[in-house]
């Protein structure tokens, strides 16, 4: 089988979803339901790519005492397993899900404690597999034992592949790849992983001027999802905003990851700015309220992205300024 793309989870985790009715802290609940998928979000990038048609191989880590959820959605979906086996467990994160207000609180639990030799054996691994123009999506935190510039040398290592490399990440880890001398080819913060990076809060206008800044020192594609409030999408010639078709009473976990995936199909498929930023938002909305990392079908993401609103990235960063409140 050819593989399209590549995805690197080096700090995977077991998703727990726990459904309640009304989340009220300090108080006993009892669940509506509960599940458990595979998830961090290199898996869910992949596990979205395998659902649009593409070939994908995963690599990672992942603890051999819990490695059965992750096997299933890899043998379900035909997803190429290259994920390297440690010893240990891999981490748990509950996801309490409100449905009152539909909102979700994140209790992210710690993972395995990784070697940088082990991440030298995946890098090894994706050095021999990739090619010119091949996408590697290098997405998620860092578990413990790992430096924050692991990100910036699994680019630097790539560079001479030839490889395109998109980067979601956070924090130290994001903060080091883009100070380094190589950079990937895209990154797709959201907003407030954006005002991390920056130090301060970004009204509209700050937002776009510091995706032009990343664009213009270097990086081919930026991308800042805004949640509700739509994305950015910022190459050299052009920037846009992409605003999804409402949809209400949904939860959003899952929807950043679903639009990575879909900025990298729609980078495999060699699209324009604005078809790109269609299908990567028609992504994420179509992630909306469906369980586990999945998308529905084809034909059903391509009419979510059909319906996306188009502007002009200026024109969204001075009208939201004007109306944002004081």
């Amino acid at each position: 089988m050819s593989i399209d793309l590549h995805t690197v989870t080096l700090n995977p985790a077991i998703d727990e979803t726990v459904t309640l009715d009304d989340l009220r802290p300090g108080q006993v609940h009892r669940a509506a339901a509960v599940r458990h998928n595979a998830g961090g979000k290199g898996v869910n990038v992949a596990s979205c790519l395998a659902d649009w048609g593409l070939h994908v191989a995963a690599t990672g880590l992942l603890g051999i005492d819990n490695t059965a959820p992750f096997e299933a959605l890899f043998a379900a979906k035909g997803i190429l397993d290259r994920f390297l086996r440690v010893p240990g467990e891999t981490r748990t994160n509950i996801k309490l899900l409100d449905r009152h207000d539909g909102r979700t609180t994140d209790i992210n639990l710690p993972g395995l404690v990784a070697v940088p030799e082990t991440v030298g054996r995946i890098q090894t691994y994706l050095e021999e597999s990739v090619g010119p123009g091949t996408l590697v999506v290098l997405a998620g935190s860092l578990p413990d034992g790992l430096p924050p510039d692991t990100y910036a040398q699994m680019v630097a290592g790539l560079a001479h592949t030839g490889a395109r490399v998109v980067l979601d990440s956070s924090g130290e880890p994001l903060a080091r790849a883009l100070a380094a001398d190589v950079l990937p080819h895209c990154v797709k913060p959201n907003r407030h992983e954006l005002e991390g990076w920056a130090g301060r809060p970004l009204a509209p206008p700050d937002v776009l001027a510091a995706a032009r800044h990343l664009q213009g020192h270097g990086i081919p594609l930026v991308v800042v999802s805004l949640g509700t409030g739509g994305a950015l999408f910022v190459d050299g010639d052009t920037a846009l905003h992409a605003q999804a078709p409402e949809v209400r009473g949904s939860s959003t976990v899952g929807a950043g990851d679903a639009m990575v995936a879909g900025l990298a199909a729609g980078l495999h498929a060699g699209l324009g700015l604005e078809a790109l930023a269609r299908l990567a938002t028609g992504f994420a909305v179509a992630k909306l309220g469906r369980a586990g990392p999945n998308l529905p079908g084809v034909e059903i993401v391509r009419a979510l992205a059909d319906q996306v609103t188009m502007t002009a990235a200026d024109d969204w960063a001075s009208t939201t300024a004007t109306h944002a409140p004081h």
